[in-house]
């Protein structure tokens, strides 16, 4: 028996067999037979393959334990954030059913009096998810001067835009700007529902 080729197989297994020990109370605390099999194995195996005249040397055993990797989080579609806020107008304001509505047969001053109500839900839907400030801040109508380094996406010029800036006009609509969002969850609905169906037992 080479003396040499048994403590290379016995120190090799015995880190093997460490490693298992590692791993498996790593995941968990095992079965004594299930812990006695992977400290064992490669430590028998290591003898047995060192005390065979004339025998190769062969790599310990490792035990592989395949740690299944957690389930990514479910993202949300893109158009889930609109139906959910759809949903809240709808909620609020009845703001669905006012544009579906074919308000022609109807006089103006029954108009006026119900979009007062759709006005004020909506507004209050709004409020309660968003965070807004105007872009440009200023009474519409006012002279105002946009400086160069303007960003186009926030400020849209029109008339006779020409040349380089600073422009000088007047401001027909501040712009609107979220500083916050925060859209409810609706777990367990399908967000393509923005309201359900109501139906009165008598």
């Amino acid at each position: 028996m080479n003396a040499t080729r048994l403590v290379v197989a016995l120190v090799s297994s015995l880190a093997v067999a460490g490693g298992n020990w590692a791993v498996a109370h790593a995941l968990g605390a095992p079965s004594p037979a299930a812990l006695a099999w992977l400290v064992g194995a490669p430590i028998a195996l290591a003898l047995v393959v060192a005390l065979i005249p004339g025998a190769a040397a062969v790599a310990p055993v490792v035990a592989e334990v395949e740690i299944a990797a957690p389930p990514p989080t479910p993202r949300p579609a893109p158009a889930d954030g609109a139906l959910r806020l759809l949903g809240l107008l709808q909620e609020e304001g009845r703001l669905v059913d006012f544009l579906e509505e074919d308000l022609a047969p109807y006089p103006d001053d029954q108009i006026g009096g119900a979009v007062r109500a759709i006005h004020e839900g909506c507004r209050k839907a709004l409020h309660a998810q968003f965070a807004l400030e105007p872009v440009m801040r200023g009474a519409e109508g006012e002279d105002v001067t946009v400086e160069p380094g303007f960003d186009a996406g926030e400020v849209r010029l029109t008339g006779n835009v020409a040349g380089a800036p600073p422009f000088r006009g007047v401001l027909r609509h501040g712009g609107w700007r979220v500083t916050s969002a925060s859209l409810p969850d609706r777990q367990g609905i399908d967000p393509r529902v923005i309201a359900p169906a109501e139906v009165e037992i008598p």
